[in-house]
């Protein structure tokens, strides 16, 4: 398959850019309330496909069912609507497009790009030699040549390059990753039959057209991952820029497990004037006291990208 000879190792493939008008995307997981983190991610990716006279589409990641919470993603569409966000088009729901991650997964293997693991956590602790670069451990590469007699295969994985993987970010700069080194052969299908994030991402942002992906920087170390699975797959690559990361008063990354506090409807406009402060934009001292709709006005006419600071300016951004 031509599509797929620029993922075997030593080859460096061309990367595609899509050829289409600007859509962008926001995509919550539904493990509980949106807080102000989500909100800064929501915020700028609208605004930005807003200035671009783009389309804004809206992405449920709930690929990873354990993990979700109930009536968590009705609560987070009935907040956003509550702020004043309008997507372009239906929801995409992840949980129900597990026959196209099936369907990518069948051409990884197809093309020998993706192959079976039969390697346990704990077998892949006491083997790994260096650590990945977001935590956790570097698979060493143990079922690559093929799972040993008299063991079955738990995940698939994809095999790595050797070479750079490197794309410039419109905030962050230029960024730069070895995933043989940082990472090693990643997992596509988990061991408990679930897609993994990785996958999931690559196929439905290619599904949706999206030109750019607005997020926080916390994801920015799983880009280069994503860009090889667009090579592997023959996608475009989409233009990325990593938002700096709403922390609170201890320098934690705001989220569900940090304790971040929900967003509140009736305190909307302080919240979203706060998110275009923390973006780097020149809000006035009053805008937060003013209706949703003169606060969105204002974002609309005022919006600048080049203002966005690379790194909050301060810890405590609860306080906003």
């Amino acid at each position: 398959m031509d599509s797929l000879a620029g993922c075997h190792p030593g080859a460096v493939p061309i990367i595609r850019m899509h050829e289409t008008r600007y859509r962008g995307r926001f995509a919550p997981s539904p493990t509980g309330p949106l807080h102000f983190g989500s909100l800064v991610a929501a915020v700028g990716s609208y605004l930005d496909a807003r200035a671009h006279g783009g389309e804004w589409l809206l992405r449920m990641e709930d690929v990873d069912t354990p993990r979700n919470v109930p009536g968590a993603a009705a609560d987070i569409l009935k907040t956003l609507e509550a702020f004043g966000f309008e997507w372009d088009g239906p929801v995409l729901w992840q949980s129900r497009r597990t026959d196209a991650y099936a369907a990518a997964l069948d051409k990884l293997k197809a093309g020998d790009l993706a192959y079976g693991c039969a390697c346990s956590r704990r077998e892949i602790s006491d083997s790994a030699t260096r650590p990945a670069i977001d935590g956790g451990l570097a698979y060493p590469g143990t079922c690559r040549d093929g799972v040993a007699h008299g063991r079955s295969v738990r995940s698939w994985r994809l095999r790595v390059g050797g070479e750079e993987v490197a794309f410039s970010d419109r905030v962050q700069g230029r960024q730069a990753q070895s995933l043989e080194r940082d990472v090693g052969d990643f997992v596509l299908l988990r061991a408990d039959g679930l897609y993994a994030y990785q996958l999931a991402v690559a196929v439905d942002d290619e599904f949706q057209g999206i030109s750019d992906v607005v997020r926080g920087a916390d994801l920015i170390a799983s880009t280069p991952r994503q860009i090889w699975l667009q090579r592997c797959l023959g996608y475009a690559t989409p233009q990325y820029a990593h938002l700096p990361v709403a922390t609170n008063s201890a320098g934690e990354k705001l989220s569900k497990q940090t304790r971040a506090p929900a967003l509140r409807p009736d305190q909307a406009g302080r919240a979203l004037a706060s998110a275009l402060a923390f973006l780097g934009q020149a809000v006035p001292p009053d805008l937060g006291g003013a209706g949703l709709r003169e606060i969105w006005d204002w974002a609309f006419l005022h919006w600048s990208f080049a203002a966005i600071p690379r790194h909050a300016a301060g810890r405590d951004t609860l306080a906003c």
